[in-house]
């Protein structure tokens, strides 16, 4: 498993920023470019689960809140996926990088907030989100910015 990092710079308080990461109407809107029509379902407290799903498909990612320190840090670790609405922590496809990480770390310098996403990847996918990333990056400042 590989370590990916990409940041981005956003000219808004790091409030505003974290709110359009989590918020129920903008998490969708940045994630696109991972996958049109993602959710988060979770209640979003340390601890607990974390469904990120793709409502075309119904399936995605299991994941849990290792830790929140709102507003500077979010960080998932993920154990299972979901395909077709049906949970998978067992097969070897999920061991195969379960405990992987996930981690937002928000930092306010003047009116800016410097966005740091690490994010543990699989080489098999590590070009496929070394894509993704900044094009979500840039959604999620654009929304921040307006």
């Amino acid at each position: 498993m590989k370590k990916q990092t990409f940041t981005t710079r956003i000219k808004a308080p790091k409030e505003k920023v974290w709110e359009v990461l989590w918020g129920d109407e903008t998490y969708p809107q940045w994630t696109s470019a991972f996958s049109e029509g993602s959710i988060a379902k979770t209640d979003w407290k340390e601890g607990s689960k974390v469904e990120f799903i793709d409502r075309k498909s119904n399936s995605g990612m299991l994941a849990r809140i290792a830790e929140k320190k709102e507003p500077e840090v979010m960080s998932f670790e993920h154990y299972g996926i979901i395909k077709d609405g049906v949970e998978d922590t067992q097969s070897e496809e999920v061991k195969a990088w379960a405990g992987a990480r996930e981690n937002y770390y928000l930092t306010q310098t003047g009116e800016e907030t410097e966005l740091k996403v690490i994010s543990d990847v699989n080489e098999e996918y590590e070009e496929m989100f070394a894509d993704m990333w900044p094009k979500a990056l840039k959604k999620l400042k654009e929304i921040s910015e307006k």
